[in-house]
């Protein structure tokens, strides 16, 4: 079982956007795509379904990306630890989970965690961002081309961080595809 994390710095930054891109270059991986959010969705439960694929929503935008499954959890903030006994029982054993999220890395350690940085248009940075970029194996920024440096603002005893700065956030450069498929193998 894959996972990967997708978090960033908050509300419309490019992280559904970026979710989609990986599910369709990753697509021989049995996706079940997971959005969690502290937002009210109108939903009787939590944990809601979605089964219908399009562009209406960010869980049917994963299902038209490839996803076979896509759930929605809405909680409120310091929630998500009463309902993630739950979440896991509705992920096949078998399945490759992908997250949107920052405040799952308290209950997991993906494979892959990538961070979209919104940059300054950002009005409202989450606060669960600082504290999961920690975490973060690579950041992801929205630029006018695609290219990858590493972090220079790395300690000696670190290593360096890969920055993918990528002009559409649904298309995963060659040199970003090959680096998550290198994580999700082990061999990084």
């Amino acid at each position: 079982m894959a996972t990967i994390v997708v978090g960033g710095t908050g509300k419309h930054c490019g992280k559904t956007a970026l979710k989609c891109g990986l599910i369709a270059a990753l697509a021989e991986f049995r996706w079940t795509a997971v959005k969690i959010t502290s937002h009210e969705h109108g939903k009787l439960n939590s944990i809601w379904e979605e089964t219908a694929g399009g562009q209406a929503t960010d869980t049917a935008r994963y299902l038209a990306a490839g996803a076979r499954r896509a759930l929605l959890v809405s909680v409120g903030e310091g929630e998500l630890g009463r309902v993630f006994p739950d979440l896991m029982e509705k992920i096949e054993p078998d399945a490759d989970v992908i997250f949107e999220s920052n405040r799952i890395l308290e209950f997991i350690k993906p494979h892959v965690c990538l961070m979209v940085n919104g940059g300054d248009e950002q009005i409202s940075r989450k606060e669960s961002f600082d504290i999961a970029v920690q975490y973060a194996d690579a950041m992801v920024i929205r630029s006018d081309s695609d290219r990858v440096r590493l972090d220079s603002a790395v300690r000696a005893d670190e290593d360096a961080k890969p920055i993918f700065h990528l002009a559409d956030l649904e298309v995963i450069s060659p040199q970003m595809l090959a680096w998550v498929r290198l994580k999700l193998s082990g061999r990084i």
